[in-house]
């Protein structure tokens, strides 16, 4: 092995330890552990604690409150404490726990005063330093005056303009570090064995795991910054080792005097620490709670004969598609109580990989999940037949445009700043006010401006079909063999049959002011956009005749009459703003009374999410929730315009008909599944393969960021400071903050909005069809058997009952003592059921 693969490969491993992290313009939740997922979770938890100095586990006053609250049932939680090798005494535990916090606290205290008597140490120094220089690199786009030399990378960049740096000791001699970063750090680990090497990467490595995380992602990703400012983790690396040496900070970790590797915690009997105990019994109540609920609709439906889907064979008035996403549910539930409809559950993307550019965009962006490469390039372009709106469009957008550059070009140029304050102090003043004080007035304005400003979707349609000689990296549009796969793709996967006269695709988004997290509102499966133009891409398909002659032939029915439409839900205010600009005149009637309906939805949905936020809502007054969740989107000052995906602790991959009764409060993903046309489990797969992940990645940094925010979050808002459009500080500098903020997880008075719980999976399914998938998975397979999630089976083939997936078998929740086989080719279960 050559030295320069010893150093990749080391390097490599040791950033294993730290997540990746997305910019937050395009923010992708994700696993700040996700290195770990390989170990079971308490020893990935115990990892975080050693390596990123983070808590993995819910305080003792979380789980005081749950038990109180009723949350964890009694037997449940004794059973687990017995299990684990502790006294099955609730109370006992709880005081062991919070004794055991109280300690750390106080040794803690007494190592913070300790580092305040010796003031800044050297690595601080190196941290300090190192963080400004990244940032000035890897800025996209904010910077008024950029870092000079980028195109030559980071490591070459940072070799000549560092010596010009004053608060580097010796900086003269940065210039003459050899040209190849790799020759660098060689330099540098001189004296230090090759096999201690990653111990020392890892070490430097989470020592900012923020602005590590985002490195990675970008060397990953692989996109246009990427291609025109290159940064690698071993230019990184050779950077900081460089200033290591200049500051004379500690090279290696025991240098530094870090913890032992792998001391392990206190725990019980089993290995499995007090906490792990109280976290299973409080998932466990949840989860047999939601599989109650499940498996008893399950049999109610059996029982009326009724469809997988639970329809009575009349054809609803419309049938919507939302993403899967917790907040459709709310919506969903909504929109079926307002009229005769069905609504659906699909990941936001709609099955469709693509890079979309957006009219007038700078740059096109993936709007697919980070586990999907984008396969097609599609653009919005405008339509000939649309050309007068596209004029007005482009007119009323120009004046608009024109202004704005004028009046930032007048405040930032040093000649006219203090004659610009002068003649418009008073009207901004007067517009600062009205931001502040009257956000729903300034709301109804901006809607008003924008509705004479015709949206793009009015005048534009998605490039979709193929174009062989596209300039673009990847291919443009999709050939017809493609269109016609993802639309039955779609089909096939949600159940989607007998379709009514409208079927709407609706993606999701945000509306905030003034939030540098606005895009981890917007739709995750989208990478962090806005779901809209993933929905009319799939419309446009489904649309097309020749695509529809084709689905017929695979057996797929699409009546003559169907219509599909896209739509895009407006999480914020719960609005859902229907693309109809192509909707034939025989359906305008159908367009109509769905929009009707579609708004008092929202009203109801809007009531009920202000409620969550803590508002009293005027039951006599319908508009009341509207006006405050848009007074929210509206308030610059708002540092919660809406709870995003917080609560979520469960995903039901099932027919809508077994929850459709069911208040699940926002917490839980709905995908739509019928297991009867799934006869080769591909679907079911494929479900696996994607959203399931996906879930689970969403689940555990809103778990994480609720246990130790200051460790796997970002802090309160209000002492943020946005950095290079790529994330966020906690004050003026250091690590790059890329976990959740504290008001997306906490109410305004500190309580916990987020319950922290990892993800319970629902599947209604044959065991084997859910054993198969599991198999064909071996990243699933492994989130399951290390407890990064839990899968429970409602089997319709056995009477609806409920069986827990473990390594060794399928534990019947109602024998819990008896496990059954998971693997094929296993023994014959005792169970009398087969």
């Amino acid at each position: 092995m050559t030295t320069d693969t010893a150093v990749e490969e080391s390097i490599d491993a040791a950033a294993d330890a730290v997540g990746s992290a997305w910019p937050i313009h395009s923010f992708v939740t994700a696993n700040p552990l996700a290195g770990f997922e390989d170990r079971p979770f308490h020893e990935a938890v115990a990892a975080g604690e050693r390596r990123l100095d983070g808590d993995g586990y819910p305080s003792a006053d979380t789980f005081r409150n749950a038990w109180e609250a009723g949350e964890i049932d009694g037997d449940e939680l004794r059973d687990r404490l017995t299990d684990a090798g502790y006294a099955p005494d609730p109370e006992a535990a709880l005081d062991r726990l919070a004794d055991a916090e109280s300690e750390a606290t106080t040794t803690n205290t007494t190592d913070a005063a300790t580092t305040d008597a010796d003031a800044e140490t050297a690595t601080d120094r190196v941290d300090a330093v190192v963080s400004k220089w990244l940032a000035a690199f890897l800025d996209e786009g904010r910077a008024e005056w950029p870092m000079p030399n980028r195109s030559q990378g980071f490591y070459a960049a940072f070799r000549t303009v560092a010596p010009h740096d004053g608060d580097i000791p010796g900086r003269d001699a940065l210039a003459d570090l050899p040209d190849d970063p790799l020759d660098a750090i060689r330099d540098a680990l001189a004296d230090v064995p090759v096999g201690e090497w990653r111990d020392v990467f890892e070490y430097h490595l989470t020592a900012l795991p923020g602005w590590t995380g985002f490195v990675k992602h970008r060397a990953e990703a692989d996109g246009d910054w990427q291609e025109a400012h290159p940064i690698t983790l071993g230019g990184y690396l050779a950077v900081r080792l460089a200033l290591v040496d200049r500051f004379d900070a500690p090279l290696t970790p025991e240098d530094a005097d870090a913890p032992a590797a792998d001391d392990p915690d206190e725990s019980g009997e089993s290995g499995v620490p007090l906490a792990h105990a109280w976290l299973a019994a409080w998932e466990a109540t949840y989860r047999d709670s939601l599989t109650d609920a499940v498996a008893a609709e399950s049999a109610a439906l059996a029982d009326t004969g009724a469809g997988e889907d639970g329809s009575d064979g009349e054809r609803p008035d419309a049938q919507l598609v939302f993403c899967i996403d917790t907040r459709s549910e709310i919506l969903r539930r909504h929109v079926e109580e307002a009229g005769d409809y069905e609504t659906y559950g699909y990941a936001g993307f709609f099955g469709v990989p693509m890079r979309f550019e957006g009219y007038d965009a700078a740059l096109a962006t993936d709007a697919c999940p980070p586990i999907v490469d984008a396969e097609h390039y599609v653009a919005d372009r405008p339509r000939p037949e649309d050309a007068e709106t596209h004029e007005t469009a482009e007119s009323r957008r120009s004046l608009l445009e024109a202004g704005a550059e004028t009046i930032e070009d007048l405040r930032k140029n040093a000649a006219t700043a203090f004659s610009f304050v002068e003649n418009t102090g008073v009207a901004y003043g007067a517009a600062l006010a009205a931001r502040t004080l009257l956000p729903n007035r300034v709301y109804d304005a901006l809607e008003r401006v924008d509705d004479r400003v015709p949206d793009a979707h009015e005048f534009c349609e998605p490039t979709v079909d193929y174009n062989p000689d596209g300039v673009h990296g990847l291919r443009e549009g999709l050939t017809r063999d493609e269109q016609v796969e993802y639309a039955a793709n779609a089909f096939e996967l949600m159940g989607l049959t007998d379709l009514s006269r409208l079927v709407v695709f609706t993606g999701h988004a945000s509306d905030t002011t003034n939030n540098p997290f606005d895009s981890s509102l917007d739709c995750g499966a989208c990478a962090g956009n806005p779901g809209g133009p993933n929905a009319r891409v799939l419309a446009a398909i489904c649309n097309d005749d020749a695509v529809q002659r084709e689905l017929r032939e695979r057996g797929i029915d699409i009546p003559e009459d169907t219509v599909f439409l896209a739509a895009e839900h407006d999480t914020t205010t719960d609005a859902v703003e229907l693309y109809d600009g192509d909707v034939p005149e025989t359906h305008a009637d159908d367009v109509e009374s769905l929009r009707a309906d579609l708004a008092t939805a929202q009203a109801d949905a809007a009531a009920e999410r202000a409620r969550d936020m803590g508002v009293d809502i005027d039951e006599s007054d319908a508009g009341t929730g509207v006006r405050e969740v848009e007074r929210r989107a509206a308030d610059w000052a708002e540092t919660r315009p809406e709870w995003g995906l917080a609560g979520n602790a469960g995903l039901v991959v099932g027919p809508r008909a077994l929850t459709d009764d069911l208040d699940l409060d926002g917490r839980v993903f709905l995908h739509s599944y019928d297991w009867t046309t799934d006869e080769s489990g591909e679907a079911l797969a494929a479900i696996f393969a994607g959203p399931l992940v996906v879930t689970q990645w969403i689940n555990t940094q809103y778990y994480f960021a609720a246990v130790d925010n200051a460790a796997y979050g970002s802090g309160s808002k209000i002492t943020q400071n946005p950095v290079g459009n790529v994330g966020v500080y906690q004050g003026n500098g250091g690590d790059l903050r890329t976990g959740l903020p504290r008001e997306s997880l906490f109410a305004a008075d500190g309580t916990p909005y987020h319950r922290p719980l990892r993800l319970s999976a629902v599947v209604h399914a044959p065991r084997e069809q859910v054993r198969d998938a599991v198999a064909a998975n071996e990243t699933v397979a492994a989130l399951l058997g290390n407890e990064w999630l839990s899968l429970t089976v409602v089997d319709p083939t056995r009477d609806h009952r409920a069986f827990r997936y473990e390594t060794e078998g399928w534990t019947p929740l109602d024998e819990e003592k008896t496990a059954e086989p998971t693997a094929k080719g296993a023994p014959t279960p005792s169970v009398a059921d087969d």
